[in-house]
């Protein structure tokens, strides 16, 4: 790493950047583990909403690409869906 004042400072903000994005990736994979693990069509088709929400912000932000985002959500509607 150079010496540079500016330099230093963008390590610090790639930090900075790479664990919120680390934080918002993780809390929504654990949201779309807990809408799979959701048996009754009612709770799962309130929860998908917000869902669908964090994964599309996750695709704003550049942590996942934006068809990976349109993949994930298009498997929950089909899952939640699916349930009776």
């Amino acid at each position: 790493m150079a010496n540079h004042k500016a330099t230093k400072k963008d390590v610090r903000q790639a930090a900075k950047r790479r664990d919120r994005n680390r934080y918002y990736g993780k809390t929504t994979r654990n949201a779309i583990r807990d809408l799979k693990a959701i048996t009754e069509k009612s709770g799962a088709t309130k929860e998908l909403p917000s869902v669908a929400s964090m994964i599309d912000k996750l695709a704003k932000r550049g942590v996942i690409h934006k068809n990976k985002a349109a993949n994930i959500k298009s498997k929950l509607a089909k899952k939640v869906n699916t349930l009776a």
